[in-house]
């Protein structure tokens, strides 16, 4: 190869996730082509100055992160192109013996879901409002929605008025709005390394580049959002974030480090595409990161995650300016959200059920937190009341390996490497609503059996 787009002088430590991270980078800046071959271990080993393991670990990370593929006796190779066949990072159950599945983020089944939707669905059969069942027109019929809009998304940290909330049905229309609105094809997004596993296919069918930047255990890192930005040349539109605990690492990003990212985005002139699926579920959280910049800020939550998988409901507050283009593609896309969907909302949002379900999530999650901790120990990351907890694994640790160990003892988990946009170190998303509390004790004690020995890292850091 006349010309490889790294240098000796750009691999930090670990040498083998900074090998790859530049890799990815020069593949996304177009510095390494489609169809590319890279150079043998051994040469580029010898080029950089590292071990020939640590290329083998890099290409390896690559591997998983779909970036490059790996051929017996010919190399390894960029990927041609994306595929069309997205691969989902939760298990596909069988149809015999399914295992334990920790593997889909979801609340936990609690009775008192069952009896809301009963008597809720009951109360409403004789009150639905006309513009409910009969039309077509969306201000009109989603405007009887607004202030049950505005008043949940008070709950979450974001104060705005209604007629800046658009009602979407759930998150992922809302995040594809918000996309759309923002950017263009050949376009880049900024993103944590490791983020919403939906993002990636949203990019790839809206013909987006995602742009992973570094993080600490705060969250991305305001000066290298701003290197990014600089380097991508005007290319960059908008940064991606999860910072409320919704996000794969399950942490919840402080308030000055929100502050820090939010007047980072307006010197840079990005604008904010903040996701929080799990909403009000943190009961203490601060303000959404969007609050501190709401001229830029598309903050999008739902209700699914946080009182039933069954209510498709979701919020996208706008910016003032963006409001009216942000409602154009949500026409095209969706045309309106489902008005029943939207008068159970209000029923429950208003008449105290959403707060009953929200309390009696907490509590069941609260516990499940603590079992997780007391099997796995501080390396299964999280807050007390999350919906799931984000397991690191030591360095070097084989996660293919362990995943497939794990569903041979009846559990199912999420490779870690399913969220990353850059490769990061090895890790597993652990779901803690979906089992009974029986079977999630027992299944928790058999991936403690099967876990490498060895430190983990104390927090994310790539």
């Amino acid at each position: 190869m006349s010309h490889w787009p790294l240098r000796k002088d750009d691999i930090t430590r670990p040498a083998y996730r900074s090998l790859a991270q530049g890799i990815a980078a020069a593949i996304d800046a177009g510095s390494l082509r489609p169809g590319q071959r890279l150079p043998p271990h051994r040469d580029l080993a010898w080029q950089l100055g590292v071990s020939v393991q640590t290329v083998s670990r890099a290409y390896e990370e690559l591997i998983r992160a779909d970036l490059i593929s790996g051929e017996v006796g010919r190399g390894s190779f960029v990927r041609a192109g994306p595929r069309e066949t997205i691969e989902v990072p939760w298990f596909r159950a069988p149809t015999d013996r399914p295992p334990v599945d920790l593997s889909m983020m979801t609340p936990v089944a609690l009775p008192l879901i069952r009896q809301a939707w009963a008597e809720t669905l009951m109360r409403l059969s004789d009150r639905l409002p006309d513009p409910a069942m009969l039309s077509f027109r969306p201000r009109q019929t989603m405007s009887l929605y607004g202030g049950m809009a505005a008043a949940w998304l008070a709950r979450c940290g974001m104060v705005v008025p209604a007629q800046r909330i658009l009602i979407t049905n759930g998150t992922t229309p809302a995040m594809f709005v918000a996309l759309m609105t923002v950017a263009q094809p050949g376009d880049i997004i900024a993103t944590e390394a490791v983020t919403c596993h939906t993002l990636k296919p949203a990019a790839q069918h809206l013909h987006l580049r995602l742009r992973g930047v570094a993080t600490d255990a705060d969250g991305m890192l305001p000066d290298a959002l701003l290197d990014a930005a600089r380097a991508a040349g005007g290319r960059m539109k908008a940064v991606f974030l999860l910072p409320s605990g919704g996000g794969p690492r399950a942490a919840i990003m402080p308030r000055d480090r929100r502050e820090a990212l939010a007047r980072a985005a307006a010197a840079a002139g990005l604008a904010i595409l903040e996701s929080d699926p799990t909403g009000p579920m943190p009961p203490r959280r601060p303000p959404a990161l969007s609050s501190f910049a709401p001229e830029r800020g598309f903050y999008f939550t739902g209700l699914s995650k946080c009182l039933s998988p069954g209510l498709r409901l979701g919020f996208l507050a706008m910016p003032e300016n963006w409001a009216e283009a942000a409602l154009n593609r949500h026409l095209s896309l969706s045309w309106m959200a489902t008005p029943l969907m939207a008068e159970i909302a209000q029923d429950w949002i208003t008449g105290g059920t959403a707060d009953a379900l929200l309390e009696a999530q907490r509590a069941e999650l609260t516990a499940r937190n603590r079992l997780a901790l007391r099997h796995l120990g501080p390396r299964a990351q999280g807050f007390p009341h999350g919906l799931h907890r984000w397991l690191v694994l030591p360095p070097g640790a084989d996660e293919p390996a362990l995943v497939r160990a794990a569903l041979d003892r009846q559990v199912a988990v999420a490779p870690g490497s399913g969220f990353g946009v850059l490769p990061s170190g090895p890790a597993l998303r652990l779901s803690l609503g979906g089992a009974g509390m029986g079977d999630l004790d027992r299944a928790l004690r058999n991936l403690a059996a099967i876990l490498p020995v060895g430190d983990a890292p104390g927090g994310p850091s790539v």
